[in-house]
C-alpha cells in the first residue's frame, strides 16, 4: 500500500506561529493553514525551520531588534544581490519541499522580474496550494518534483532552458527531513536517499554541467530525532562541503571592537536546535558514480570513488561544537 507522506496515519497538527517573524500575510496565518492542513495535511503547516530560513534570507521579517546588528557568515543572497548588480549577476533559485510557499513567498520579493526567477517544487498534489498562494508573482513558477525522480529535475531543467546565462544559482531546503505533530513525530526515512538523490541530480550533468558552479545549497534544519537523521548528514557530507552559518554582532563604531566573536547562527533564542547550513557539491565527487541502491547511497558507496562503505562526520564535528561546556 503506498503511504501519502502528507497524510500520516493519526494525523493531528496545528498551525504554527511564529513570535519572531514580521507576518501580516493572511496566505499563511493560523485561519489558512487550518484549512491547508484539511486538504493537503503536512504540506499545508508552515513549518519551524521556514521561520529559521526566514531569519537568515530575509532579515527583514525578523522582529528581533538586533536581527539588525548581526553581521553573517557567509552573507546571504538576498544582501549580496541588493543594490547596482553587474548584468552576469542572475539568480535562478530553486526550492525543494516548498509546501504554502512561505518562504518562495519572502525571497521571491528579492528577485528582479525578467532577469531572476525562482522554480517552487512539491509532490503534484501540493502543487495547487503553491499555485494559489503564489499566484501573481512573476517570478516563481511551480513545478511537481518527486524526490529521486531524475525524470522530474531533468524536466525542471529543459523548461528553463538553462544555459551558462541561465543555470541554477541557489537551492533552497526547509524543514525536510521530519515533522512533528502532536506529541509525537513523523518519521519518513524511506524519503532521505531520495532526497539527497535529488540534490545529486540538481548538482550534476545535464542539469548542471561543467564549467558552470554547482548552485549553493541552504538548508534550515531543526533536530528532531538524531538516530534516525543522522545518516543522512553522513552520506551528505560525502558528497557535498557543508557548513553552518556564523554571526557576530558588528562593530558599534570604527574605534569599537566587534562584542563577540564569530558565533553558529541561531535565528531565534530558545532556537539552538535548529541551523542554517550552506553547501556546495565537491568538484571531484561529480567523477564518481551515483549507486542506484538507496541502501548503498546512504551507506557512502561511490563516493571517493570507490565502492566501500564510508561515512562523513562534519554533522557529528559541528553537534560537538555548539553543545554548551556544561553539556558536555
Amino acid at each position: 500500500m503506498t503511504i501519502n507522506p502528507n497524510f500520516p496515519s493519526e494525523l493531528d497538527i496545528k498551525p504554527s506561529l511564529n513570535a519572531f517573524a514580521r507576518l501580516s500575510d493572511d496566505r499563511f496565518g493560523a485561519t489558512a493553514q487550518r484549512r491547508a492542513i484539511e486538504t493537503y495535511g503536512i504540506a499545508g503547516r508552515v513549518w519551524e525551520a521556514s521561520y529559521a530560513m526566514l531569519a537568515y534570507l530575509d532579515r527583514a521579517s525578523s522582529a528581533l531588534d538586533f536581527r539588525d546588528d548581526l553581521e553573517l557568515d557567509p552573507l546571504p543572497f538576498t544582501e549580496a544581490h541588493r543594490g547596482q548588480a553587474p548584468s552576469s549577476d542572475v539568480l535562478t533559485i530553486l526550492e525543494l519541499g516548498s509546501g504554502a510557499g512561505l518562504v518562495a513567498t519572502r525571497i521571491s520579493s528579492y528577485l528582479r522580474e525578467g532577469r531572476d526567477a525562482m522554480i517552487i517544487t512539491d509532490l503534484p498534489e501540493v502543487c495547487p496550494l503553491l499555485q494559489h498562494n503564489l499566484r501573481g508573482s512573476a517570478v516563481v513558477e511551480v513545478h511537481p518534483l518527486s524526490w529521486g525522480s531524475r525524470q522530474d529535475a531533468l524536466s525542471i531543467a529543459s523548461s528553463l532552458a538553462l544555459s551558462p546565462e541561465r543555470h541554477l544559482t541557489h537551492i533552497i531546503c526547509s524543514d525536510l527531513h521530519t515533522h512533528q505533530h502532536g506529541l509525537s513525530q513523523v518519521y519518513f526515512p524511506a524519503l532521505l536517499a531520495p532526497l539527497l538523490r535529488t540534490l545529486l541530480d540538481l548538482t550534476s550533468e545535464p542539469v548542471t554541467p561543467p564549467p558552470q558552479e554547482p548552485p549553493e545549497v541552504i538548508i534550515s534544519y531543526r533536530i528532531r530525532s538524531l538516530a534516525k537523521e543522522t545518516p543522512f548528514w553522513a552520506a551528505f557530507g560525502l558528497w557535498f562541503a557543508f557548513s553552518p552559518v556564523l554571526a557576530r554582532q558588528k562593530a558599534r563604531t570604527a574605534d569599537t571592537p566587534d562584542g563577540h566573536g564569530w558565533e553558529r547562527f541561531v535565528s531565534a533564542p530558545g532556537q539552538e536546535e535548529t541551523f542554517v547550513f550552506v553547501a556546495r557539491r565537491r568538484p571531484e565527487s561529480r567523477a564518481w558514480d551515483v549507486p542506484e541502491s538507496d541502501e548503498d547511497l546512504l551507506g557512502g558507496v561511490g563516493a571517493g570513488g570507490s565502492p566501500g562503505r564510508k561515512a562523513d562526520d562534519t554533522f557529528e564535528t559541528i553537534l560537538l561544537m555548539s553543545l554548551d561546556p556544561m553539556d558536555v
